[in-house]
């Protein structure tokens, strides 16, 4: 009888292990997947400039433009977002729409990667930095930031958010890191998007090797 139960008890911790969420895998884009963004198709979802961590975000920020409250980029961080901006015009990859998040070091990165991005650049609202929110207030954010990546993008084209990490630990388990960093996401329709690939700042310049 005793061994029936711990039979029993071994077979529903298997099952609750088996049901529980898969481990979060980040993967490192190669230049076949770079060959193919040029193609158009994907979001590119990336993560601000290093930050000035003296400086936390005050609760509750008020006026998005009041850079005094908040984190913002330090120099380091400012000449990273010139970088990527950078790589991905060396990259040849083509950006069609870029959309950013309205606190000061989303939006700083966006001007200073995508200063002279045709169209001009978007600030959306509700892709606000989620690590402050309660659950209730992370909800609207995140079916926005959510929105984005799975809204389709044209052939020939793709679109780049810049946002924060937790949003996309939020969504898929995955904390974006370090600052910098480019997500790779393939839109799908209706609220659904894959991951494909990130590109670290650091891995630019192998992709981009001759």
């Amino acid at each position: 009888m005793l061994l029936a139960v711990l039979g029993s008890m071994g077979t529903l911790a298997q099952a609750q292990v088996s049901d529980a969420a898969p481990k979060f895998v980040e993967r490192m884009a190669d230049r076949a997947l770079l060959e193919r963004v040029r193609q158009g198709g994907y979001v590119l979802y990336l993560r601000h400039g290093t930050t000035d961590n003296s400086r936390a975000d005050q609760v509750p920020l008020g006026d998005f433009k009041d850079c005094s409250r908040q984190r913002v980029l330090n120099e380091e961080g400012r000449q990273l977002a010139v970088q990527v901006g950078q790589f991905i015009r060396q990259a040849r990859i083509p950006v069609s729409q870029v959309l950013h998040s309205p606190l000061c070091r989303a939006r700083d990165t966006a001007q200073l990667a995508f200063a002279q991005q045709p169209g001009g650049l978007q600030q959306v609202d509700g892709l606000l930095y989620t690590a402050n929110l309660t659950q209730a207030e992370k909800q609207p954010v995140l079916k926005v930031t959510r929105q984005w990546l799975s809204e389709p993008v044209s052939r020939g084209s793709n679109r780049v958010i810049v946002a924060h990490a937790p949003n996309m630990a939020d969504l898929i388990g995955y904390f974006v890191r370090p600052e910098g960093t480019v997500v790779i996401v393939q839109p799908q329709g209706q609220g659904q998007f894959a991951y494909v690939a990130s590109i670290p700042p650091k891995l630019w310049p192998s992709l981009l090797a001759p």
